[in-house]
């Protein structure tokens, strides 16, 4: 894994030569990035991510064999996924979010975008595109919204990213720090704001995840839209 002894380690999976070829010359420019393979469908991004074990995918939504958000589902828990996309869809953002991506761009948000959702994906926040960050938010926080409905597994998870309250409650640092996560504060501005060190940011934020049963910041975000919407 990427760290102080070495540069991130980041492997593309898009089916567009061009595409894959762009994403290297911006990335291993980097002096803390480089890009150990690339390939051109979801099965080769599975079996070569799962061999070389880079810290981040850069997954295309739409691959030949397996798609991006089956990707996503498959490599979440072994790495950090982002999904870049020419579509700008609300059932690929709800459903890649809800498999666990800890990125969301689409292709025309440009080089800078694409090195900060790098970082920020190993920093333990997740950037999304800013073209979909406010619709998103909005769509979650309308009383009775529900994702569009689309094909198969998008819909269920799209439909499940919802979530009906907190398994365990939070309590009030927790419930402070999740509202700072909403409107989109880092964990090191959420630290100076709160005068906590930022390892105790993470811990608060792991605890949340717990209680939320959120896989990500994004899913916390969710739910303090959610809290707010409910009591309109």
């Amino acid at each position: 894994m990427g760290s102080s002894a070495g540069p991130v380690r980041i492997l593309i999976a898009d089916d567009q030569a061009d595409v894959r070829s762009a994403f290297r010359m911006i990335l291993d420019v980097q002096p803390d990035m480089v890009v150990v393979a690339e390939t051109a469908d979801g099965a080769a991004a599975v079996a070569e991510a799962r061999r070389l074990r880079p810290d981040v995918v850069l997954a295309d939504i739409r691959m030949p064999k397996l798609d991006g958000l089956e990707v996503t589902r498959q490599l979440a828990d072994e790495c950090k996924v982002i999904v870049v996309t020419t579509f700008d869809l609300d059932d690929y953002v709800h459903t890649a979010l809800r498999y666990g991506a800890a990125g969301f761009l689409l292709k025309r948000s440009g080089p800078v975008l694409l090195i900060e959702a790098v970082r920020a994906a190993m920093a333990g926040d997740a950037l999304i595109s800013p073209q979909i960050t406010v619709r998103l938010l909005k769509h979650m926080a309308l009383p009775g919204a529900e994702p569009k409905p689309g094909p198969g597994a998008a819909a269920a998870a799209a439909a499940a990213l919802t979530t009906a309250g907190p398994a365990e409650e939070l309590t009030t640092r927790e419930r402070e720090i999740a509202e700072l996560v909403a409107d989109g504060a880092t964990n090191a501005e959420i630290g100076a704001g709160l005068f906590i060190s930022p390892g105790t940011v993470k811990n608060h934020l792991a605890n949340i995840q717990r209680k939320l049963d959120a896989r990500n910041r994004v899913g916390i975000a969710a739910w303090v839209w959610e809290q707010a919407a409910s009591i309109r």
